[in-house]
């Protein structure tokens, strides 16, 4: 795996109490690239932006990412 390891928040365009609906991914790669591979795997008008948080290692490690692996966390 690549040393980059992105947490990426979608903001989906379907809406809950009158709100949008976010999701998580998680993106091997910088931060840039990041937000481009989950932008190219979400419906157009979606927006995407780095997340707050961060895995621990183990828990990445679980994942067996190879560099440019991109996953929905909230499904």
């Amino acid at each position: 795996m690549g040393q980059y390891v992105e947490l990426v928040e979608v903001t989906t365009d379907n809406l809950d109490r009158g709100l949008p609906k976010k999701q998580l991914w998680i993106a091997a790669a910088p931060p840039e690239q990041a937000i481009a591979l989950v932008l190219a795997a979400v419906p157009e008008g979606w927006s995407a932006t780095l997340a707050e948080g961060r895995l621990r290692q183990d828990d990445i490690a679980l994942l067996e990412l190879m560099p440019g692996d991109i996953h929905e966390l909230t499904k």
